[in-house]
């Protein structure tokens, strides 16, 4: 029988998270955010992957259908507590407008970059040095010098008007907003293009943070970056067709 409780405030042994914005009793990518979730349980929890339907189920009966919510599916490991899997549910924080971005000036150093979990106090701490160096989230690079994503949140670019994002040489989170995305281009006729990056590739190019908090934000400034970015051509357009995606819990 899967649990629904409120873990402690602290992150005790946080194994496997995921967070959704849930506005007025509406979500985008319900599915593809259970997926996730199911993906990083069968990897560091796969003892509790029977309990997930029930999970799922018992979850979205107790989020609020009024207001605007930010829950957070959460496996704990070796905590003190008899339930392991837990629903978090909190108000969401502001949206917020255009971002600007500084590079990590080190590898990325996750320890699990492939689940949503593990490093996520990580990435706090990451956003809070880009805080302190004048921006609003730290882009981690990989050990070629390659974009891999922001510490909080996913990137993608356009060149031209083509849409492009880390390519699968490089480890990034996987991203259910970044698949949203890149569906809607597709299914818009947009060029899609995977490929490795540099920061300093991206001068000229209007450039994306993505997260299903945030939906997209357009990084006007890139600190330390030698030029500008480009201008916002297709963000309005995108953030309309990513609204339309959200369906009734």
């Amino acid at each position: 029988m899967a649990a629904i409780s409120e873990p402690a405030e602290q992150e005790v042994g946080l194994a496997v998270a995921d967070s959704f914005l849930v506005e007025n009793g509406k979500m985008r990518g319900r599915k593809l955010h259970e997926d996730r979730f199911r993906a990083g349980v069968a990897q560091a929890a796969p003892e509790y992957l029977e309990q997930l339907d029930r999970f799922f189920a018992l979850a979205f009966e107790l989020v609020p259908r009024e207001g605007r919510w930010w829950p957070r599916f959460e496996v704990h490991l070796g905590s003190a507590s008899p339930n392991q899997l837990f629903l978090r549910i909190r108000s969401a924080p502001e949206q917020l407008g255009f971002a600007s971005v500084w590079t990590l000036p080190e590898e990325d150093p996750r320890s699990n970059p492939s689940i949503k979990g593990p490093d996520l106090s990580l990435g706090q701490q990451l956003r809070r040095k880009a805080k302190m160096n004048g921006a609003d989230e730290a882009i981690l690079l990989d050990a070629e010098g390659n974009i891999a994503e922001g510490a909080l949140s996913s990137m993608v670019w356009w060149r031209g008007e083509t849409l492009c994002a880390p390519d699968d040489s490089i480890v990034w989170l996987p991203s259910v907003t970044r698949d949203l995305v890149l569906e809607v281009a597709k299914q818009s006729g947009v060029t899609v293009r995977l490929e490795a990056a540099k920061p300093e590739s991206l001068v000229g190019c209007e450039v994306w943070l993505l997260s299903a908090l945030q939906g997209i934000r357009v990084v006007t400034h890139w600190v330390g970056l030698n030029g500008e970015l480009g201008a916002a051509r297709h963000a309005d357009v995108f953030t309309k067709r990513l609204s339309l995606l959200s369906a009734e819990l």
